[in-house]
């Protein structure tokens, strides 16, 4: 069981999360959660330099457990997609991290589990729990639960129930923010057709859907558009060509509007998306070659 100082101060950092989420904040800098937040005239650390970390105002137990970009994200899921899964510290089970981390899941110690969406920026998901130990594997098993349900609570069926079921949404969540943000950083926070720099304006597009079994969360697939722009796209006022040119529909071109019809649909009729740098993020030709097709056939 933890000692009550370190309790409440794990209480605080679950507070602090919390009303940085309420404040429509998505994401967190590695900076900030290094520097972490003001506690009992002190600042408590939330991260570390490795994956497993306990700052020096709690006594024992890790407070979070974070990730990195060097992988894809389904590899931190099991195949079930019911829990989130973690790997030890090095290759040793007994390695006073790992076996921090295996205490914790004996008390039902709740921890952040901090997801890297692109280099720098976190996605804080909290409370989760170590609910499995694999050592021949080296991973934790993680579930993610309500923070309403937060409490030092027995392992019950309803608690696994719950969990599995608030570690899927988990999952969609995550993989949602980590399409958006790294669509967004690789065509450098602006839309690709307007060029508009409010990030708070801007959408990470799918070339083809999501609901589709070929739509992967990947930037090759996205295209960082605002709203207006996502909206029109979505809904065929204009397609994009595998070179990259937008097609305007005819009917949308003869159309007599006000200022935003002009500049912001007529005008952008045979322009050229602008791309990411990396040709390894570009919109891939072929998603759009099949979505130009399925424009065509409707608005040409």
């Amino acid at each position: 069981m933890e000692d009550q100082a370190s309790a409440a101060c794990r209480s605080a950092a679950f507070d602090w999360l919390r009303a940085q989420t309420e404040a429509g904040v998505d994401t967190l800098p590695r900076r900030q959660l290094e520097q972490g937040f003001p506690y009992g005239g002190d600042w408590v650390r939330l991260v570390g330099p490795q994956g497993i970390f306990k700052p020096a105002q709690i006594k024992y137990f890790p407070i979070s457990i974070t990730t990195t970009t060097a992988g894809p994200y389904a590899d931190s899921f099991d195949p079930s997609g019911d829990y989130l899964l973690y790997s030890y510290r090095g290759t040793d089970p007994n390695f006073h991290e790992n076996r921090r981390l295996r205490d914790a899941m004996n008390e039902r110690i709740p921890l952040i589990y901090f997801y890297s969406t692109v280099p720098g920026q976190y996605l804080a998901i909290f409370p989760v729990f170590i609910v499995g130990d694999d050592p021949d594997r080296l991973t934790f098993t993680v579930a993610a639960d309500d923070p309403l349900q937060l409490r030092y609570e027995r392992d019950d069926t309803d608690d696994k129930i719950r969990r599995q079921y608030v570690t899927r949404q988990v999952r969609q969540r995550m993989h949602q923010r980590t399409f958006r943000d790294r669509v967004l950083r690789a065509y450098r926070e602006q839309c690709s057709i307007c060029r508009l720099r409010h990030t708070d304006l801007l959408d990470a597009a799918h070339i083809t859907p999501d609901s589709d079994e070929a739509g992967e969360p990947v930037v090759s697939n996205g295209l960082s558009l605002c709203k207006i722009h996502h909206a029109a796209f979505d809904r065929d006022y204009f397609g994009i060509r595998p070179d990259y040119r937008i097609v305007v529909r005819p009917e949308i071109m003869r159309e007599e509007d006000g200022p935003m019809l002009k500049t912001g649909l007529q005008q952008i009729d045979n322009s050229s998306l602008i791309l990411p740098r990396s040709v390894q993020q570009r919109p891939d030709p072929e998603r759009l070659k099949v979505r130009f097709e399925s424009f065509a056939e409707l608005a040409l």
